[in-house]
């Protein structure tokens, strides 16, 4: 009996493509070659299953070409990649990550707000180039962390891990904006209170965003909602690119009308807004907050196991669409 036919889009960890050469015939790219559309759509044609991770994006136009195509398996939290009612329409199973990732996350927001607040790589590059001959009483002060107000909007699983953080590590007081408030138990653990939208953007020290992607959240944070926040704010984006209005934020970075700000993703990465690139207050990564090595395989093995989980079981682990199973 042929094996069925998968396509893995990236490179990935050895050992992941080879559990997943026991089930399927496979198409690599260890290469790590970004392909372009019409390449992605070539290598689909006569795919059962596909492993995405993140940047592979699919669409009505590309399930019309791939019509063996059964599921995408993200490997990745977020799925703004995947337009999911396109791919329900088409009876295509998408999956993805959750959990796998959370405290890495957690940990990697909390890294990038420290940095923000205490103006770690303004320090560094000033050291860098030799600029620093002497101390001064004002030299790169940044804000303190420790019992400020940390503010979150979203607040799934890594939201709530960096409450705890800051709220157990940090003595921070902690609020939050989500689009459904969370339950009394969940927001006693996260010692964290509900508040409105406006409320969040104007108390908080410290703003860090973590809701999904999608066309309700697209510019969550532009200028209106900047220019509600404090002057000594510092805002955090580990969420996703076009949450924020990188061009408005990069602008208030510059007028300082906020602090700074932390980011790890950004609009069309992986090109960067170029004013982000010209503004000294910012503290700028390259979407790796999820990026440990234990971390990363355990994202590329819930993948695979999406693949086998569906394609040979019938029963995939993380399903997105899951009215496609139904349908079945």
């Amino acid at each position: 009996m042929n094996k069925p036919a998968v396509l893995v889009a990236r490179a990935v960890f050895p050992e992941v493509l080879t559990r997943l050469e026991q089930h399927f015939q496979v198409e690599h790219n260890q290469a790590d070659e970004v392909w372009s559309r019409d390449q992605l759509v070539a290598r689909l044609k006569g795919k059962a299953g596909v492993f995405t991770t993140g940047g592979e994006r699919i669409d009505a136009e590309v399930l019309a070409a791939c019509p063996t195509l059964k599921i995408c398996a993200n490997m990745a939290v977020g799925f703004n990649n995947f337009d999911l009612p396109a791919m329900t329409a088409a009876k295509v199973l998408g999956t993805n990550t959750p959990d796998v990732l959370t405290e890495t996350t957690a940990d990697f927001g909390f890294a990038l707000l420290m940095a923000t607040a205490r103006r770690v790589t303004e320090g560094e590059h000033y050291l860098r180039a030799g600029q620093w001959t002497k101390w001064a009483y004002d030299m790169f002060a940044g804000s303190d962390v420790h019992g400020s107000t940390l503010g979150i909007l979203g607040m799934g699983r890594i939201g709530q891990g960096i409450a705890r953080r800051g709220a157990h590590g940090f003595g921070m007081k902690v609020i939050y904006h989500n689009r459904s408030r969370l339950s009394p138990e969940l927001e006693a653990e996260c010692k964290a209170s509900y508040v409105s939208k406006e409320e969040l953007l104007r108390s908080s020290d410290h703003l860090v965003l973590v809701l999904p992607y999608s066309a309700q959240s697209h510019h969550a944070i532009g200028p209106a909602e900047l220019a509600q926040m404090k002057p000594t704010a510092n805002l955090v984006n580990i969420a996703r690119g076009g949450i924020v209005d990188d061009a408005a934020l990069a602008q208030a970075l510059r007028d300082r009308r906020i602090a700074a700000a932390g980011l790890d993703v950004f609009e069309g990465e992986p090109k960067v807004h170029p004013d982000l690139l010209t503004v000294p207050n910012v503290v700028l990564t390259p979407h790796i907050a999820s990026a440990t090595v234990p971390t990363r395989r355990a994202m590329a093995n819930l993948a695979a196991d999406n693949l086998i989980g569906f394609l040979v079981n019938g029963k995939p682990l993380t399903p997105l669409n899951p009215e496609v199973l139904a349908a079945a």
